[in-house]
């Protein structure tokens, strides 16, 4: 199992989410986006249909057909969507996102010391593979 830990700095989660969502898609993988936060889900839901070049198709949990969609937003870890990949929009850690391949876990300058938190929680997890990702104009770099 996975964490990514993605420090925002230029991107917001929104468009640091959409640009994973994409590529997430393009794999045929299925993503779970979870987030406390109602009007960040919108504000996801609202990125993904204003993807550069077509919309991502998704759906809110609880909402038709969410078994169906390959990118779920929720404010629950629920994969009813059967998602193998987590996406923690809010910066705040679920020890349930531990079941799925794959965590990333967003956070910015508000959240950053809570990521120390789970980062060092986490070093002695069994299993558990841990990336730290940072912006650099605009792209990803996996920091050592």
């Amino acid at each position: 199992m996975r964490v990514d830990f993605y420090q925002l700095s230029s991107d917001t989660a929104e468009v640091a989410i959409r640009k994973i969502a994409a590529k997430a898609c393009e794999k045929g993988e299925r993503m779970l986006v979870v987030s406390a936060d109602d009007a960040q889900l919108m504000r996801i839901d609202e990125a993904l249909w204003a993807a550069e070049d077509s919309f991502l198709a998704h759906g809110l949990a609880g909402g038709p057909h969410q078994d169906r969609q390959p990118i779920l937003l929720s404010d629950r870890t629920d994969p009813a969507n059967g998602a193998r990949l987590i996406a923690l929009a809010d910066g705040v850690w679920r020890d349930e996102a531990l079941g799925f391949d794959r965590a990333l876990l967003m956070f910015d300058e508000a959240t950053v010391e809570a990521a120390r938190v789970t980062w060092r929680g986490l070093d002695t997890a069994e299993g558990v593979e841990r990336a730290y990702w940072r912006q650099d104009g605009g792209k990803w770099i996996k920091a050592a």
